[in-house]
């Protein structure tokens, strides 16, 4: 039995390799490449190695060598057609049937395929003979192309005369029922003979990850409707499925490990061109669940560049949708949202390659964007209009299949409504954010705050709370002296606390306070004990016993102990790819192991989740 290329290519699409081979042989990430122990013969220093991004391991000490199918036939002792059959259960295809009509269906899609990319030359030769001037200049004086770029997408002109491209296919064998199935003729009314799909436009070759052309979009010159055009759907076309520039951003966005989506093929042509070649866009149509997935086979991370007007908003609301129930710790979706009327392309024309950067830097968490779509001019003024702005974040929350993050982010929506509703609000605290309703106007709220780094607010935190604290030093003293802050005036003033306090075991709060005042740290430790300071308004409050002191320690000192462990972790990376022994492959297991128990104890001490009441404020305590 014949298996038809195109299913066992989305069959490896389908199941990383790295997660495959994961499950039986422990890898360890060395750059854009994993490594381990190989699991057909015996090795103390790892050889094995897996390429994600090209699809096949190799072990340099046994030579083995193949793809995820070779694997598991080699793992699991199956033949080709029964290790199919296992990873095709597992990536949710069924197996074509072995009969006649299936291997017509193959004979087909070769034959298409090797239409469109006689087409597609035949564009390209057409854009540069005099016959594309009008093309050329389009792209190269209008839109700031060169050359090089031309050639790397491969660019084309569609003539607006009929019967070139079939009269120039015929002479190659190619005869007008195959370019009809081809998506490039359109098959004539009443009898008349079938004539071009794209004529008098720039064609833009539309092709799979391997970069094999599947299908054109073409742009009208001049005036004209639609000003794009797509290949309309083939046996080898679902545009649903596909990504366009997605063969051009693989190696960048695998170095990356992010990938960039914008709305048009001249966006990702320009971004491209200015060095972000990590970048695809959707063909015409929101973003759907296969092009998401297809995304994250791209890196774990994505960010959705959309143009700053009511389409480019509507289409990131529909990501949004997409994205939710998909999204997990290790799959995450950003948004960077362009100015009104911009788009990647102006951007980048207008101010360079470098204020896009900027903006792709900046941008901000999936969940910050449903927090603005579902508050975003929202009134807020009452009750019962801010229950139901919690019942909209809730119902999308709980959108979330991956319980861990679902739980994060009740904890996170959670802490913005206290910063907007908490006590004090418009009461003689601090000011309502949006408005106060004395003020005559419906309250609205504001975006989510956009936190300082949460392990710089755990040092503030921990510091604060041996200000107020000075006798917990006897029992953290010894924890404290191992830490070392990122921040270095919060380290110097670590040092100058403990120093203090070794020196003096009488100090209480405000001798404490005093002698750290009198030696140079008075703005510091003022700006420590404002309750201001912190996201969670009500640290300072309420921690007058020891006991309360002592728990609040235990909390702040995972985030901060996390991140040293991060921090090492990375360290021991480097050491790694620098001289794989045994011992450092030791040692950055135990940092994930570390790491792993340290993230669950954080999220496990977190406010809210899916099983309980996400929205409880528990502001009956906080007033008394």
């Amino acid at each position: 039995m014949a298996l038809a290329p195109e299913f066992l290519e989305e069959l490896r699409a389908r199941l990383p390799l790295a997660e495959v081979i994961g499950r039986r042989v422990k890898l360890m990430r060395a750059g854009r490449e994993h490594k381990g122990l190989c699991p057909f013969h015996k090795e103390k220093t790892p050889s094995f190695t897996v390429v994600e991004d090209k699809g096949f391991f190799h072990c340099f000490g046994c030579g083995a060598h193949g793809d995820v199918i070779t694997f598991v036939m080699r793992t699991e002792n199956l033949s080709f057609f029964e290790a199919v059959e296992r990873l095709a259960q597992a990536a949710g295809l069924e197996v074509p049937r072995a009969d006649p009509a299936e291997q017509a269906r193959a004979r087909e899609r070769t034959s298409i395929g090797a239409a469109l990319e006689a087409t597609c030359a035949w564009f390209e030769t057409r854009l540069w003979m005099p016959e594309g001037k009008a093309a050329r200049d389009y792209l190269i004086a209008g839109r700031g192309l060169d050359e090089a770029t031309i050639r790397r997408f491969r660019l084309g002109f569609a003539p607006s005369a009929r019967g070139g491209l079939q009269g120039a296919l015929a002479r190659e064998g190619v005869g007008p029922a195959l370019l009809v199935e081809a998506g490039l003729l359109k098959a004539g009314e009443e009898g008349r003979e079938p004539y071009e799909y794209f004529r008098g436009r720039i064609t833009f070759p539309i092709t799979d990850r391997r970069g094999r052309v599947i299908a054109f979009g073409g742009r009208v010159l001049g005036a004209g409707e639609p000003k794009y055009l797509n290949s309309p759907e083939t046996a080898l076309f679902q545009k649903g499925r596909v990504l366009y520039g997605l063969a051009q951003a693989r190696e960048a966005a695998l170095a990356a490990r992010e990938v960039v989506v914008v709305e048009g093929y001249m966006d990702v042509i320009a971004l491209s061109r200015a060095g972000i070649e990590n970048v695809v866009a959707p063909l015409g149509t929101a973003l759907t669940e296969a092009q998401v997935a297809e995304l994250w086979r791209l890196a774990p991370a994505a960010i959705l560049c959309f143009d700053g007007d009511d389409a480019g908003a509507r289409a990131a609301q529909r990501a949004t949708e997409r994205a939710l129930p998909l999204v997990t710790p290790e799959r995450t979706v950003r948004f960077a949202l362009l100015p009104p009327g911009r788009d990647p392309d102006a951007l980048v024309a207008q101010e360079g390659p470098a204020a896009m950067r900027r903006l792709l830097d900046g941008a901000g968490s999936l969940l910050e964007f449903v927090w603005r779509v579902e508050t975003e001019g929202q009134p807020a003024a009452t009750p019962e209009e801010r229950a139901r702005i919690r019942a909209r974040l809730e119902a999308r929350v709980r959108q979330v299949a991956d319980r861990t993050l679902q739980r994060q982010y009740f904890a996170e929506v959670n802490a913005w409504f206290r910063d907007a509703f908490g006590p004090g609000r418009g009461q003689g605290g601090r000011a309502r954010p949006g408005g106060d309703r004395r003020g005559g106007g419906p309250r609205r709220l504001p975006p989510p705050p956009r936190p300082a780094a949460p392990a710089g607010e755990q040092e503030r935190m921990a510091l604060a709370l041996l200000l107020r604290h000075p006798a917990l030093a006897d029992e953290v003293a010894e924890e404290l002296a191992g830490m070392a802050f990122r921040d270095r005036a919060l380290d110097r003033l670590r040092q100058a606390l403990l120093d203090a306090l070794a020196g003096r075991k009488d100090l209480d709060s405000l001798g404490l306070i005093d002698h750290l005042q009198q030696h140079g740290h008075g703005r510091l430790v003022d700006g420590l004990l404002d309750p201001a300071t912190y996201r969670d308004v009500r640290f300072l409050r309420g921690l007058a016993g020891p006991e309360a002191a002592k728990r609040r320690w235990r909390g702040i000192l995972i985030p901060i102990r996390l991140q040293t462990v991060k921090a090492e972790l990375e360290q021991a990376k480097q050491d790694f790819n620098a001289n794989a022994t045994p011992e450092a492959q030791t040692r950055i297991s135990e940092l994930r192991a570390l790491e792993l128990t340290l993230s669950k104890q954080m999220i496990e001490a977190g406010e809210g989740g899916p099983d309980e009441a996400p929205w409880s404020e528990d502001l009956g305590a906080e007033r008394a």
